[in-house]
C-alpha cells in the first residue's frame, strides 16, 4: 500500500479543525522535561493524522555573531544540512528525501532553528538526524565554502532585483547601529568573507550545546517513549563552555537621520521609516496589534489606503512591528516612482500624525478586532505550527497565556488604552530613522529635509555605513 504524502496528510490535519475557526484559541496540554544539562523537551500528542512536526531552538543567532563575522550563525545553520553523523552532504538530503520527510536548518536573529515535519512511522529516523545534526554535525570546509560564495551570490542579486527586501536590512543596521540587533542574520558580502573555517568550528564549539537546546515535538506519537528516545539522544550532550550572550536594550530613538543607499538607474525609491519600538513582552500587545493593523496591517489600512488606494504613489504600504526580545523596530514600509519620492514620503508622516493626534474610531477598531480574531487561528492548526509555537514560547520565556489569552484581549481590548499605546509606541515624526534605496543623483538634495544624510552605494560590501 502506497504511504500518504506529507502534503496530503497537512490538508487532511487543516480540514478537521476547519471547523474549530472562531471559536477562540487555547493550546492543548503538553508535556515539558528538563534534562540535568539544561535540554527542554515539549511534547505534545495530537493523533488526528499520522504526522510528526517538529521546531528546534538554538538560543543565540544573529544577536551572538562575533564583531565583524555577522552571518556567521546563519553560515553554520545552513551547514546543519550539509552532512552529519555517518552521511555526507548528499546522503543525508536522500535519507529525509526518501521518506517523504521536511527538514530544515535556518539562522534567525536570537535563534538557529531546525523545523521538520515526517510520518510517524519514521520517528526514529527523524531523532536520529536531529541528533548527528546538532551533537555529530560534519561542518566541512568545502561545504562551508560553497554555502558562503551562495550566499555572497544571493546578496549581490539582491541588489540587482529583490531590491525591496535589502531595505530593511539596511534599515536595522543603521537603525540599531553596533547594537546585535543591527546584525543582519544573512550577513553581508564584507562579512562573510572574512569568516574562515576556524570560526565556524569556534561558534560550534563554544555557544552550541545542550543547555541552549528546546525540542517541540507535536503529533502522532506516544510521549513516553518519545521522552526516551531524546533523552537518549541528547542526554549525555555536553553544556555550551561559552555564557550565552546577553543582549541590552537598544537606545530610543532620539532626532532624525537618513541614510540613502544609492543605485544609480533605479526608477523607483523603496524606503524604510523607523524608530525603536517594544519588545515581546509589550503589556499591551492585543490593543498594539489592533492599532497596527488598521495603520498599515492590511490592504484597507490607514497607509496603504491613503498611498495606494486613493493617490497610487505606490503598490502597497504597510507597517512592521518587529518584537524579539528586547525592542526592536516598528517600521513604515514602502516604494514609489522617483520623481515621487518626496510627495510619498510627506504623505506617510502626515498619516502617522494623524495617527497619533487622532487615534482610531470605534469602527475601525471593531473592524481590526475581527480581522484579527480571524487571522489568528488558522496558525495554529497543524502539528508543525503547534510545534513551533510551543518552541518560541519556550525560548522567549513566555507563558501559554501568551496564546490563551490572546482572543479574550483582543475582543476585551478598550479605544482609551488602544489611544495610549500608539503614543507610547508610534514614534514622534522629530525621532525617526530614513532609509531610502535609489537613485542618489535623483533625490539627494531634496531629502535633505528630513535630516542629516549619510550616503553608501549599493555596490559596497557591507550593510552598515
Amino acid at each position: 500500500m502506497k504511504r500518504p504524502t506529507l502534503a496530503f496528510l497537512a490538508m487532511a490535519a487543516l480540514l478537521l479543525v476547519a471547523t474549530a475557526r472562531g471559536q477562540g484559541m487555547t493550546l492543548p496540554k503538553f508535556d515539558r522535561i528538563e534534562l540535568d544539562n539544561g535540554t527542554v523537551f515539549l511534547l505534545h500528542e495530537k493523533h488526528d493524522v499520522p504526522l510528526i512536526g517538529v521546531e528546534v531552538i538554538i538560543r543565540g543567532g544573529a544577536s551572538s555573531d562575533p564583531e565583524d563575522l555577522s552571518g556567521l550563525s546563519g553560515l553554520l545553520a545552513g551547514l546543519l544540512e550539509k552532512g552529519a553523523g555517518d552521511r555526507d552532504a548528499a546522503e543525508f538530503a536522500e535519507s529525509v528525501a526518501a521518506v517523504g520527510g521536511e527538514l530544515s536548518a535556518s539562522g534567525a536573529l536570537e535563534a538557529i532553528t531546525i523545523s521538520g515535519e515526517f510520518l510517524a512511522d519514521d520517528a526514529d529516523l527523524l531523532v536520529e538526524l536531529l541528533a548527528d545534526m546538532l551533537r555529530r554535525p560534519a561542518l566541512d570546509a568545502a561545504e562551508m565554502d560553497k554555502l558562503r560564495k551562495r550566499l555572497i551570490n544571493f546578496i549581490r542579486a539582491a541588489k540587482d532585483s529583490r531590491l525591496r527586501a535589502l531595505v530593511p536590512i539596511y534599515g536595522n543596521a543603521f537603525l540599531f547601529g553596533d547594537h546585535p540587533y543591527g546584525n543582519p542574520a544573512s550577513g553581508s558580502e564584507e562579512s562573510l568573507r572574512k569568516i574562515r573555517h576556524r570560526d565556524l568550528l569556534g561558534y560550534y564549539r563554544d555557544y552550541i550545546g545542550a543547555d541552549r537546546l528546546i525540542i517541540a515535538v507535536a503529533g502522532d506519537f506516544d510521549s513516553t517513549a518519545m521522552k526516551e528516545k531524546l533523552t537518549a539522544a541528547f542526554g549525555g550532550w555536553r553544556k555550551a563552555p561559552a555564557a550565552l550572550i546577553e543582549v541590552a536594550a537598544p537606545v530610543p530613538q532620539t532626532g532624525r537621520r537618513v541614510l540613502l543607499v544609492d543605485k544609480p538607474g533605479a526608477t523607483q525609491t523603496y524606503f524604510w521609516i523607523a524608530s525603536v519600538g517594544v519588545a515581546i513582552d509589550y503589556p499591551q500587545r492585543a490593543e498594539l496589534d489592533i492599532a497596527n493593523t488598521v495603520f498599515g496591517g492590511r490592504f484597507t489600512s490607514m497607509l496603504n489606503t491613503e498611498l495606494r488606494i486613493k493617490s497610487g504613489l505606490t503598490y502597497g504600504a504597510r507597517s512592521i512591528l518587529t518584537r524579539p526580545a528586547q525592542p526592536g523596530s516598528i517600521a513604515i514600509s514602502s516604494y514609489t516612482k522617483t520623481d515621487s519620492t518626496v510627495a510619498a514620503i510627506d504623505m506617510v508622516l502626515g498619516v502617522l500624525s494623524d495617527l497619533r493626534a487622532s487615534g482610531i474610531d470605534s469602527e475601525m477598531i471593531h473592524s481590526a478586532k475581527n480581522y484579527i480574531l480571524g487571522q489568528f487561528p488558522p496558525r495554529l492548526e497543524t502539528a508543525s505550527q503547534l510545534a513551533g509555537i510551543l518552541a518560541q514560547l519556550e525560548h522567549m520565556n513566555l507563558d501559554v497565556s501568551y496564546i490563551d489569552d490572546y482572543g479574550a484581549a483582543i475582543t476585551d481590548a478598550d479605544g482609551e488604552i488602544i489611544a495610549t499605546v500608539i503614543n507610547d509606541v508610534y514614534p514622534a515624526l522629530d525621532d525617526l530613522v530614513f532609509v531610502l534605496l535609489g537613485d542618489a543623483e535623483l533625490i539627494r538634495a531634496a531629502i535633505t529635509k528630513y535630516g542629516p544624510v549619510t550616503e553608501i552605494s549599493i555596490s559596497a560590501p557591507r550593510f552598515h555605513p
